[in-house]
Order: structure tokens, then C-alpha cells, then sequence
């Protein structure tokens, strides 16, 4: 039976070896950073059809993402959804179909009612996100992104 040798470490190689994985940890972008998505990811190009949804939204579809930006005002205080703007909104930018759909605007359906903020206010979201023509039932809006089960707190 073969012996296996030894494995010594002296305490500057443990200390070396903790710093060596701190370090590879710290480079590493962590799995966060890439379930983030900001407005100017949301889209690839501008195809035939007209805005065509990025690589990173097709890969992130149906996962917990994140998203920072502002609550448009909503159409009632007792909603359970709101808008995502790029920047702040004095006015809702509700749609009357996907082909007026704005190019920086998420919507929104959270988990549980929260309190509405003001629109100047900077938030993050975090959602689960999905992608393509819809239209809610309830309301008849008509969305091209949402985050469902979601939920938001100020940035």
C-alpha cells in the first residue's frame, strides 16, 4: 500500500492560501451582479420588427433579477402593480398596445401591496422577470416587460 506524503502547511502558507481566496473570490463577478439588468441591457437592436429584446433578457427570463429606476405615479392607490421608469414621471406612461410600448418602462406586480413612493425617488426592484406581449386581464394594459412576485425598497 502506497503512502501518501504528508501535507504540511506553515502558517504563511495558510495565510498566502486564505489570501489566494479571497482574492479569486473578489475577481469573480458574483451571481448578483449578473441578475442585475439596467434599462440600456434591455434591449439588442433595432430589428424589422422593431426593438428586439437583448441576449441578457432572454437568458435572465423566468429568474429573480433586479432593476433600479422610479415608480411612475400610479392610476390608484390600492393597485398591486406600478411602472418602472428609466427616469422620473409626472405622469403614468400607461399604453394602449404593444406597439406603443416606451423603450424604458418595466412593469411591475408585486408580491403584496407596499406603499407607493414619490416619483423622484430612486428604487430598486427585484422581480421575476418575463418577457413578450401581454395583457392583464384585470386591467387591460398591454406590457412588453414585467417582474411578477416582486418587491421594492429605496436605493
Amino acid at each position: 500500500m502506497e503512502k501518501l506524503p504528508s501535507l504540511h502547511l506553515s502558517r504563511r502558507g495558510l495565510i498566502g492560501a486564505i489570501g489566494t481566496l479571497a482574492f479569486t473570490a473578489v475577481a469573480r463577478p458574483s451571481s448578483a451582479a449578473d441578475s442585475s439588468i439596467s434599462f440600456d441591457e434591455l434591449y439588442g437592436k433595432f430589428g424589422v420588427l422593431g426593438l428586439e429584446f437583448s441576449d441578457k433578457v432572454k437568458r435572465l427570463a423566468g429568474n429573480d433579477v433586479s432593476m433600479k429606476g422610479f415608480m411612475a405615479p400610479p392610476l390608484k392607490a390600492e393597485a398591486q402593480f406600478f411602472v418602472l421608469t428609466e427616469v422620473p414621471m409626472s405622469l403614468c406612461p400607461f399604453c394602449s398596445s404593444d406597439a406603443d410600448w416606451p423603450d424604458n418602462i418595466v412593469v411591475v406586480y408585486l408580491g403584496e401591496k407596499q406603499t407607493f413612493v414619490q416619483p423622484r425617488q430612486t428604487i430598486e426592484v427585484r422581480g421575476t422577470l418575463e418577457y413578450g406581449s401581454w395583457t392583464d386581464p384585470d386591467t387591460g394594459f398591454v406590457s412588453l416587460l414585467r417582474l411578477r412576485q416582486a418587491e421594492y425598497s429605496a436605493a
